[in-house]
């Protein structure tokens, strides 16, 4: 079976999209997204974008990380999602629905209001999301948001300097966090958010999306910035916008970067 794919990304971090909002595709397994996002033997990602028709809102979004496990929201996938479809629309995904509207060069994506209730994130047990009282080694005291997917933020003095490689994926599997969690390390210079993240299930990124969001809702709470903020990844800059009590919007570029076919039986 012959497979259209569309390879896109939102600063860097990149997507293997596959439309079967009219053709219908098999299942999905985690081997097959696995085996797709390889990049020595696949076509190489860090998520696997599948898009199906929805019995309630435009189209239905499933997200799978280069490990092969299904996750509930991707706010780069989401622009890059918005500038394929080429209008306004309201998505179906596992965290929820969200709302696209392309743009010049990328999308906005209202990506619905975050949460900070502790077995919302979730949390193993009851604790303030807003400053949780762990650490680990110089990493302290992290704000934990749920924007779709759960994320914990760490406010440091230089993102940089964090060693996310290798406390990364103790944090992501720490116990605390059943469904595991994403690992955000943030500095703050002038009023903007620079951001480093170890995603679960896909390790250290150009950018995360949600991370972005996440994060940027962190340090408003906090009141370490204003609404709008800019936040900058290694793949390049952001803008979220959230107040409290209302939805968080992200703003930000998407590119295609090429089409092609694959067989399908080779990666089942």
């Amino acid at each position: 079976m012959r497979t259209p794919f569309i390879k896109m990304h939102g600063l860097g971090n990149d997507f293997v999209v596959l439309d079967a909002r009219e053709a219908e595709l098999p299942p999905v397994s985690e081997r097959f997204a696995r085996a797709i996002a390889d990049r020595r033997s696949g076509i190489g990602c860090d998520q696997l974008i599948v898009l199906s028709p929805s019995d309630e809102h435009d189209f239905r979004m499933r997200i799978f990380n280069s490990d092969g496990g299904e996750v509930e929201a991707c706010g780069n996938a989401s622009r890059a999602v918005a500038l394929l479809h080429g209008a306004p629309a309201t998505v179906e995904t596992a965290g929820g629905a969200i709302a696209l509207e392309p743009k010049d060069g990328g999308a906005s994506v209202d990506m619905g209001k975050p949460r900070f209730d502790w077995d919302a994130i979730p949390l193993a047990y009851a604790m303030d999301t807003q400053m949780m009282p762990v650490s680990w080694e110089e990493l302290e005291n992290p704000s934990a948001v749920n924007v779709g997917n759960p994320h914990a933020i760490f406010f440091v003095e230089d993102a940089q300097a964090v060693e996310l490689e290798r406390l990364g994926p103790s944090i992501e599997t720490d116990p605390l966090f059943p469904e595991r969690i994403n690992v955000n390390v943030a500095d703050i210079q002038l009023g903007k958010i620079n951001l480093r993240v170890w995603e679960r299930g896909a390790g250290l990124t150009r950018a995360c999306g949600t991370g972005a969001c996440a994060t940027a809702v962190a340090a408003i709470r906090r009141n370490y910035v204003k609404s709008p903020v800019e936040v900058s990844l290694p793949g390049g800059t952001l803008t979220i916008a959230w107040e409290p009590g209302s939805n968080v919007v992200m703003t930000g570029p998407a590119t295609e970067a090429f089409r092609g076919t694959f067989e399908w039986d080779d990666f089942a």
